[in-house]
């Protein structure tokens, strides 16, 4: 018994997993957001569909400042990766979105006027 609440609380060290720890650790220590509103892998309703997003970044108000997709190192990121992000995107809705397979990283700002998102050097940092 004591071995069945051992394994639930480790997660296996998965390449995708490796980028999404590295990810939680830029987010926290050079981006400095509060762990409290950092969330990690839960589900989401698609078009009848449940998919589960990596890493989810809240403002102070609960509305979704930053979704995060996390690939493994090995996965190059391509259009079907900013298509996968976009979709939970359309429940998510989103200030920004990250993408990073640990080698390559992508930072977007929403602009939803326009339906369209715009590239940016670097992801902000948090504001109080």
């Amino acid at each position: 018994m004591i071995f069945d609440i051992i394994r639930k609380k480790f997660v296996a060290l998965t390449p995708e997993e490796w980028v999404r720890q590295h990810v939680i650790h830029f987010l926290i220590s050079e981006k400095e957001y509060p762990i409290s509103l950092i969330n990690i892998e839960k589900q989401i309703k698609l078009i009848n569909t449940i998919k589960r997003y990596d890493i989810v970044v809240f403002n102070k108000d609960g509305s979704i400042h930053i979704i995060v997709e996390c690939k493994a190192p090995s996965i190059k990121i391509n259009q079907q990766t900013f298509d996968q992000i976009a979709r939970y995107n359309f429940v998510l809705n989103a200030d920004y979105l990250f993408i990073s397979n640990g080698l390559e990283h992508y930072f977007c700002q929403m602009d939803y006027e326009n339906e369209n998102y715009i590239f940016l050097k670097e992801l902000p940092s948090y504001k109080i």
